[in-house]
């Protein structure tokens, strides 16, 4: 230890060394490292890997190239047509320029959130109720293209824009069943009014069959005997052809 003491460059090369091992830095494979040498932006991010930040000299600001899932938490929104309704989204986006991420940007994670935000309510109060219901994919297109034009001087590609949940006050739930009962009920009438009609052609269908065969409609008759008889029933109304009646009163009206 008086040997270390007593010799100069000896404590110079261990300094020196303690130096270059403090000075060695890691970086995974999905981060980058933006270097500020003297205050001055290095031209390129380094890593991943083993690199080496000069301090005091060097200062390093981590980035990560990862996807980030950003939640949107519920805004309120008056759609166009004047209906008061709760909308949340997720946003994916990744950081493709580290440098522009944090020169262009002071937090480029707090800017998004807040630009997500406001061009929600902005793009959604645009659209009525029945297109944020049923054209969501075309609402979330529409998202997705705005946020990745205006986060793209900040070097981050917004990937896609989902809208999760619409929560929609109770009287309005309640109209929009009423209206969906509503439907429901008209097309079931116009399904009966259809059966009725084709229905009542088939039956023309056949009464017109019948009047060229009159021995058919006498067959006809003996087959619902067959299906009465069947389900054992004590009373059997058998009716008779009108033109049988017609036959015996001509018949009556023959006789002296």
């Amino acid at each position: 230890m008086e040997a270390l003491l007593q010799n100069p460059t000896l404590i110079l090369l261990v300094i020196l060394a303690l130096y270059l091992i403090s000075s060695i830095q890691i970086l995974a494979e999905y981060e980058r490292g933006v270097i500020f040498r003297l205050g001055k932006l290095l031209p390129q991010p380094k890593g991943p890997g083993i690199i080496l930040v000069l301090r005091p000299i060097d200062r390093i600001v981590r980035i990560s190239l990862r996807t980030v899932v950003l939640d949107v938490p519920p805004q309120d929104i008056i759609t166009r047509d004047n209906v008061s309704v709760k909308v949340n989204a997720v946003v994916y986006f990744r950081v493709i320029d580290p440098r522009r991420a944090v020169v262009e940007v002071e937090n480029y994670m707090y800017a998004t959130s807040q630009l997500s935000q406001t061009t929600l309510r902005s793009v959604l109060g645009q659209a009525e109720l029945d297109d944020l219901l049923a054209e969501r994919e075309r609402l979330n297109q529409q998202l997705q293209t705005i946020l990745d034009h205006q986060t793209d001087p900040w070097g981050i590609k917004v990937s896609a824009v989902e809208v999760k949940h619409v929560d929609l006050p109770q009287d309005m739930q309640r109209a929009m069943a009423r209206q969906a009962e509503a439907e429901r009920e008209k097309r079931a009438k116009i399904i009966h009014a259809e059966g009725e009609l084709i229905a009542s052609e088939k039956l023309s269908q056949a009464a017109a069959v019948l009047d060229r065969q009159p021995a058919a409609m006498t067959l006809r008759y003996l087959q619902t005997l067959t299906e009465i008889s069947a389900e054992q029933n004590s009373t059997i109304i058998f009716p008779l052809p009108v033109e049988l009646m017609r036959m015996l009163r001509a018949r009556e009206d023959q006789r002296p």
